[in-house]
């Protein structure tokens, strides 16, 4: 497998995932990549965590074909500084088990995720269970572009309403 000089790292998960369902491995993809993709890379992930049922020999031999090699938990490969770990299971957010809703398309390749709201409730267990300043920061960032984007797609709205400009002035 062979990855561009300059790519995100939304199109580095989603070749990766495309190539891994195309060996029967289904991914999801979650964490700080996640948290890259919605915000535009104000965060910047350079690890792609999957989550897949998966046993890890399976894994370990797909991406061994792929040309990653494993070094620890992560799987590096020598095109890219950007790397693969296949954190355990199950899918969930904090103690809550979910099915991730999130799919987006990086140049023809389908990549499974979390939904902007999933990954907002993952950053937010991540602040209440391990007090991380950072994971509520990315929560709030994801949330902002998010409102940002549907603000300017929603043209006819007034948005001279008090609860709105309230709400925007905070997250800007």
């Amino acid at each position: 497998m062979k990855f561009p000089k300059h790519m995100s790292i939304g199109e580095f998960a989603a070749r990766v995932a495309s190539q891994l369902e195309e060996q029967g491995i289904s991914t999801v993809l979650t964490g700080g990549a996640v948290v890259s993709i919605y915000t535009e890379n104000k965060y910047m992930s350079y690890d792609a965590d999957f989550i897949t049922e998966s046993d890890n020999q399976k894994i370990n031999g797909v991406m061994k074909d792929l040309g990653f090699q494993k070094q620890g938990k992560d799987f590096k490969h020598p095109d890219t500084d950007f790397f693969v770990e296949f954190p355990t299971g199950p899918l969930a957010v904090g103690d809550l088990q979910i099915k991730a809703t999130g799919e987006l398309d990086f140049k023809g390749h389908k990549l499974k995720l979390l939904s902007p709201t999933e990954s907002v409730m993952d950053r937010l267990a991540g602040y209440f269970h391990w007090n991380d300043l950072q994971n509520l920061d990315q929560a709030v960032w994801i949330a902002e572009n998010i409102l940002l984007k549907w603000k300017k797609s929603e043209s006819g709205l007034n948005w001279r309403k008090p609860w709105i400009n309230i709400t925007t002035s905070r997250l800007s």
